[in-house]
């Protein structure tokens, strides 16, 4: 039998010890609040483990990052790829790949067909010149200095090597531009909906930089970076900071985004899908997941540009719409908050407002929006067969096509919207659209639809991210 009195008496040693332990604890919260941020985390800091840290400072540190407290929260708990640096901001880790997924069947080292977008020089290539903002994809090696990256590594600078597959880094090989030439297509068609010039032409770099509200011309450097000075220590396949890329003032401390060969491979198709990954956080963009995964790797032909895109056909952006999805965020409204608004329409959405295309002519255009068409009105002065073709991006195409031949009076003749796949993980199919019809002379009208393909929570996709380049033209057939 126990006693009352030792009972009594174990009772209120615990309650002191629980009291002494609740004034060390207000202790420590009321110092946490007091201290530097750069003291109280110290160095680069895991997700979990940063967020123990921060205790009663996380919506200062969510603030700083521009995020709301419950998000930043979630992505420290659940995305082990998440880092807080010393001053509190944001940044991913991806984890590399396995030796099989570098490969070169898995990912070729050079176009597997002649990429029509990309035409001429590998280091002079634009997709929006004289746009205000800026992607740049840099393949020939970089002094990196007085940034976070230099800061975490202690070492300044770093001198970045170039990208390099024959063993002579000095110069760029036939099979080395082909791989420039692709990684630009691929990540340009990603960014095509927006008003922004992806470009393997070195910018200036206060168009790079932003300096203040007031600057409006500005953008990131994306890094092919071959060497091992902050990969070996992570074990990673690339690295970006979140939300920075409209960032004034501290801009080109969180610079550049950096994607490692040595954890992704010299493959164009992984090459691109990282580096528009590591573009998307810096536009504000977090990872898309599951439950149980911190990176979903898609369905059928199609995966989120934020998950893992390396084995499907097709990535678009996204807002969740896939089964199990744990980020629904509206990808296309985030990226708007961040400094990259909408390309302009080229091209009417009705045939009152068609622009005009003769026949022979190819009409260049854009898919921006998700209720976007663009229609193009077409003058036949010969009775006969006419052949008319809308055409995806001829690499890495986003946008899925349904075209309409309408008459005069602006009922459809005939449409054509094929069913999308892949041929390989690097190749999507059933993204163009082809019609031919027996045609009068008189006026038509061609109508280029975004389509979406099969169940987007788990065959297909929707329309949301069905955006991209296309290419239409009508011919005597």
């Amino acid at each position: 039998m126990i006693s009352k009195f030792r009972r009594t008496g174990a009772l209120v040693g615990v309650g002191a010890v629980v009291f002494g332990a609740l004034a060390v604890a207000a202790g420590t919260q009321a110092d946490a609040q007091q201290q530097p941020l750069d003291q109280l985390l110290g160095q680069p800091t895991p997700g979990k483990a940063a967020l123990t840290n921060l205790r009663s400072r996380l919506a200062e540190v969510a603030q700083r990052n521009g995020l709301s407290e419950a998000r930043l929260r979630d992505t420290l708990a659940s995305d082990k790829t998440a880092w807080l640096d010393s001053a509190g901001r944001l940044f991913f880790r991806e984890p590399v790949l396995t030796p099989a997924q570098k490969a070169p069947e898995a990912s070729p080292r050079w176009a597997t067909e002649a990429v029509a977008a990309a035409e001429g020089p590998a280091f002079e290539l634009h997709s929006k010149p004289g746009s205000n903002r800026v992607i740049y994809l840099d393949f020939d090696g970089h002094s990196i200095t007085g940034t976070a990256w230099n800061a975490d590594k202690g070492i300044d600078p770093v001198n970045v090597s170039p990208y390099d597959t024959d063993g002579n880094p000095a110069t760029f090989g036939t099979a080395e531009q082909d791989v420039v030439h692709e990684v630009w297509a691929r990540v340009a068609e990603d960014y095509a909906a927006f008003d922004v010039d992806v470009t393997t032409q070195q910018p200036a770099q206060d168009a790079i930089n932003r300096t203040s509200a007031s600057d409006l011309q500005y953008g990131t450097r994306v890094l092919i970076d071959p060497d091992t000075w902050y990969q070996s220590g992570c074990g990673c396949g690339g690295v970006a900071y979140i939300g920075v890329y409209d960032n004034a003032g501290q801009h080109d401390y969180y610079q550049p985004a950096l994607v490692f060969t040595k954890g992704v491979g010299t493959g164009a198709k992984n090459l691109a899908e990282a580096a528009s990954h590591e573009a998307g956080h810096n536009v504000g963009l977090g990872h898309d997941g599951t439950a149980s995964v911190g990176y979903y790797e898609g369905h059928g032909s199609w995966a989120p540009i934020m998950g893992v895109g390396y084995y499907r056909g097709i990535s678009q952006w996204s807002k969740g719409e896939y089964s199990g999805a744990n980020n629904t965020e509206d990808d296309y409204s985030v990226i708007g908050t961040h400094g990259l608004a909408l390309r302009t329409d080229e091209a009417g959405d009705t045939t009152s407002a068609a622009a005009a295309l003769a026949i022979g002519a190819t009409a260049n255009g854009f898919i921006a929006a998700e209720t976007d068409t663009d229609v193009y009105r077409v003058d036949v002065t010969t009775a006969g067969n006419y052949t008319a073709t809308a055409s995806a991006a001829a690499i890495g195409g986003n946008l899925d096509i349904k075209l309409d031949l309408l008459n005069s009076a602006g009922t459809v003749v005939t449409s054509a919207d094929p069913a999308s796949g892949q041929s390989n993980a690097g190749t999507p199919t059933g993204l163009s659209a082809t019609v031919t019809s027996n045609l009068q002379p008189g006026t038509y009208y061609l109508r280029i639809d975004n389509v979406g393909y099969g169940d987007p929570l788990n065959t297909g996709y929707s329309t949301y991210g069905s955006r991209g380049a296309y290419g239409l033209a009508i011919n005597p057939s």
